[in-house]
């Protein structure tokens, strides 16, 4: 197995089988739904026009390349979308890197050439985004190639293997067509997808959020900047913002709707399935900066008679998000809220243990409790949650400490 670079490959000399010179490579080609890694077929500027050499016809590839078989067995090309082109698609180009947790822009392209029978295959095998890659293309044929790869050898290599690389296609068609999806980048952590998201163009953002998986895509807007999320939401799709509004917290969904003309909001509420926009449309009813407008109405709350068994089981029925379930709240016969059981003591007791037995006294506010009091209430208590009850002593709602973070952290 040998290396050859794309920009070393560009402009290689094609000879047939003959050893004549047919042309000139002008792009190499990738079908990403054949094979990911895979090169297809060389596109060669020859007298004839653009010719299509297919891989398996290649028995050498460098400096200058040499096919099997005759020319005129080569294909006219014809464009596809469904056609990744290394040079056009790639070289100057951002993409994702899912190992690293940021954009780069791509400076030139690493080829495998590997012997297979009686001809080579060639695969990528990464992308350079570092000076060697830049130098490598502005020396290209300036430099004799024996001091260029002495120049080269003292620069180090700042490469991203292929399997960390997500491309970044604004075209949804395209898109489809080459099956880009983000799956590494949607295995990272939201707040790095956040990061990442934020050094993106507008069109790029949109990119991304509209192939995520709809959880993820919910998760990863929470982290965002609200100017961004507010200009991410209004470049999708109604139907698709409405999809990855329903898997957000309803308090952080309702906070994105409110930042929305009413216009834009009401028309991503439609979309909506009853149940969460029922819960998102209470809460947008509430005041921006009161605990009712910070709260969640996704908790978990068991009855005071109540044991542990019973917590668990409404526990692994709950769906909302993880802070929420650091506390189970515990209610009357009459629904008041009686006190709390931490989730750490539910993990060390028997199933059989009276909640009553564990309950904690715990802290709660009104509704219209405003911002800077509910913060206060968070510092002197060492809260994880903090319940919000009606005038009737019932819970309405939970405010979560990444609650108060966000709202500290975004205090107008």
């Amino acid at each position: 197995m040998s290396l050859v670079a794309l920009s070393e490959l560009l402009g290689a000399t094609v000879r047939d089988a003959s050893g004549t010179v047919r042309g000139r490579v002008r792009e190499v080609a990738v079908t990403p739904q054949d094979h990911p890694t895979a090169v297809a077929f060389l596109i060669v500027n020859t007298t004839d026009g653009e010719r299509v050499l297919p891989s398996s016809s290649l028995k050498s590839c460098g400096a200058t390349v040499r096919a099997s078989g005759d020319a005129s067995g080569w294909d006219a090309y014809t464009a596809s979308d469904g056609v990744l082109l290394l040079k056009r698609d790639l070289l100057d180009q951002q993409i994702i890197d899912v190992h690293g947790r940021k954009v780069v822009r791509v400076n030139d392209v690493e080829l495998d050439v590997t012997p297979v029978d009686s001809h080579v295959a060639l695969s990528v095998r990464a992308v350079d985004v570092g000076a060697r890659g830049a130098i490598r293309r502005l020396a290209q044929g300036l430099v004799p190639a024996f001091t260029l790869r002495a120049l080269l050898e003292k620069i180090p290599p700042r490469v991203i293997p292929w399997q960390y690389v997500d491309l970044l296609e604004t075209d949804p068609a395209r898109r489809v067509k080459l099956k880009i999806v983000y799956e590494g980048l949607s295995k990272l952590h939201p707040a790095d997808i956040a990061d990442i998201v934020e050094d993106l163009p507008a069109a790029e953002r949109e990119a991304v959020f509209e192939t995520l998986d709809e959880e993820v895509a919910a998760e990863a807007l929470e982290e965002l900047d609200p100017k961004v999320q507010v200009s991410i939401v209004e470049s999708l799709d109604s139907d698709r913002a409405a999809d990855i509004v329903e898997e957000m917290d309803p308090d952080a969904a309702a906070d994105l709707l409110e930042k929305l003309t009413e216009g834009r909001s009401g028309e991503i509420l439609k979309e909506m399935q009853p149940e969460e926009r029922n819960e998102v449309s209470q809460l947008l009813e509430f005041g921006k900066h009161t605990a009712a407008g910070r709260m969640t109405t996704e908790f978990v709350a068991v009855s005071d008679g109540g044991t542990v068994g019973d917590a668990i089981e409404a526990l692994k029925q709950f769906e909302g998000s993880r802070e929420a379930v650091a506390t189970i709240y515990l209610f009357s016969v009459t629904y008041k809220v009686t006190g709390a059981v931490p989730l750490v003591k539910i993990a060390v007791s028997a199933p059989s243990t009276p909640l009553a037995e564990l309950r904690e006294h715990t802290a709660t506010c009104a509704p219209d409790t405003p911002d800077d009091e509910v913060a206060g209430l968070f510092d002197k208590y060492n809260l994880v949650t903090l319940g919000v009850v009606d005038e009737h002593g019932r819970l309405a709602g939970i405010i979560t400490a990444d609650d108060v973070i966000t709202m500290l952290r975004h205090a107008d």
